[in-house]
């Protein structure tokens, strides 16, 4: 369908209100949009600080220890722009749904922990691509804190390496070219087929196979909601689909959600 009307734009967000009150399993699935507000820089507006510093593939980073120090430079480079980043409206939100019992759990393709430090459980918040705010060794699996390895690599300007078994160490996240943890695509694919209303919120939905979420809970029966400051290639089979400021629509939909509103406590 195409986009809410902003002249109408109550009116669908009191649809939606409706639908989320009665919805008995919602399915929010977020994308790097929700925490631009955070100050967090997606990956696709011009000039986004990405495009300077673009994560290494994965091949590059096991067959080079030049890779890996470059992957580092990167890595400690975005996370100073956004060091301190808070959550956002619609963090806060979805930590709502959450603690209401209405979303067993959020699935997100971010990496910056801002869902958690919204004060959703870790166990409740299913990372599709990773975290970006530890690392871990890729033989051990021990995890590495950041500030640790920053001093070692600042010092000697050398990749780390796990101070346990002597493997590369390397950022939590998945890189493009590494397998998606099998796991959590398992459990974001069951939350999405048992979802009655699957709420997308802050994605282009063209990454796979994480965009195939939404179309797999609409085969399922589910309502298939989108938020985003832009079109998506799936708003054709949405049932409502609003453009904007993620924030502020997250924040008129409590507004209008009345004592069911309240009663989430969204933020």
């Amino acid at each position: 369908m195409t986009a809410s009307d902003p002249a109408n734009l109550d009116e669908d967000l009191e649809v939606l209100a409706e639908w989320l009150a009665s919805a008995e399993v919602v399915a929010p699935f977020t994308g790097a949009g929700i925490s631009t507000e955070s100050g967090v820089p997606d990956f696709r507006s011009p000039g986004s600080p990405w495009l300077a510093n673009r994560p290494i593939a994965f091949d590059a980073f096991l067959a080079s220890a030049e890779a890996r120090r470059e992957a580092w430079r990167r890595k400690f480079a975005m996370d100073d722009l956004y060091a301190g980043a808070t959550p956002g409206r619609g963090h806060h939100f979805l930590a709502g749904l959450v603690a209401a019992g209405k979303a067993p759990a959020i699935i997100t393709q971010n990496i910056d922990g801002l869902q958690q430090a919204a004060g959703v459980p870790e166990e409740r918040v299913i990372e599709l691509h990773g975290n970006g705010t530890y690392a871990a060794c890729l033989d051990c699996a021990e995890r590495q804190e950041l500030a640790d390895i920053r001093s070692v690599f600042e010092a000697s300007g050398l990749p780390p390496a796990c101070p346990h078994c002597g493997g590369m160490v390397k950022s939590a996240t998945i890189s493009f070219g590494q397998a998606l943890p099998q796991q959590a695509l398992q459990r974001a694919q069951a939350l999405a087929r048992t979802s009655d209303l699957f709420i997308a919120i802050g994605s282009s939905l063209l990454v796979h196979p994480a965009a195939g979420l939404p179309v797999l809970a609409k085969r399922h029966g589910a309502r298939l909601v989108i938020i985003n400051r832009e079109a998506t290639p799936l708003d054709d089979i949405a049932d409502l689909v609003f453009n904007g400021e993620i924030g502020a629509i997250c924040m008129r939909l409590v507004e209008l959600s009345g004592d069911a509103g309240r009663s989430i406590n969204y933020s």
